[in-house]
C-alpha cells in the first residue's frame, strides 16, 4: 500500500521554494520587532489581480482588514510572498486571500477562496 504524500512532503517548484527560504530567514529579525505576522492580501475578479504590500501585524491572531497593521519595511520580501500567490487566482470570477507568515511558529500558509456567481436566465415569448 501506498502512502499519499502530505502538503508539507509535496516538492515546491524552485521559484516558491526560494521565496520560502527568503521569507523564513527573516523570522529572528521579525521576532526581536515584535512581529508575529506577516502577510499578502491578494484579490482578483474579472480577469484582474491585485496584491497588496507586505504588512507586519504584531497581534496573537491574523485576520484581514481586523488586525491591526504594525509599522515595519519589509518592501524587499514583495517577490518572495507574490510568488507564494496561487496562479491564476484572478481568472473567472476571481479568488482571493492571504499568503501569511506566522513568525513564532515559521510557518507561512497561503489561504485561498474562490468566488462563484449563480445566476439563472429564462426566456419568455410575449
Amino acid at each position: 500500500m501506498q502512502r499519499e504524500q502530505s502538503n508539507a512532503e509535496k516538492a515546491l517548484p524552485p521559484e516558491e521554494a526560494t521565496a520560502k527560504a527568503a521569507i523564513l530567514a527573516e523570522c529572528d529579525r521579525l521576532t526581536e520587532a515584535g512581529i508575529t505576522f506577516v502577510a499578502v492580501h491578494f484579490d482578483g475578479s474579472g480577469d484582474e489581480g491585485v496584491n497588496e504590500d507586505v504588512k507586519c501585524y504584531a497581534t496573537e491572531d491574523y485576520a484581514y482588514e481586523v488586525s491591526e497593521v504594525r509599522e515595519a519595511n519589509l518592501s524587499h520580501l514583495q517577490e518572495q510572498f507574490e510568488a507564494l500567490v496561487p496562479y491564476g487566482y484572478e481568472n473567472d470570477c476571481g479568488g482571493f486571500g492571504d499568503v501569511i507568515l506566522n513568525v513564532k511558529m515559521r510557518k507561512i500558509t497561503v489561504e485561498h477562496n474562490d468566488r462563484f456567481e449563480d445566476y439563472t436566465t429564462s426566456t419568455y415569448e410575449v
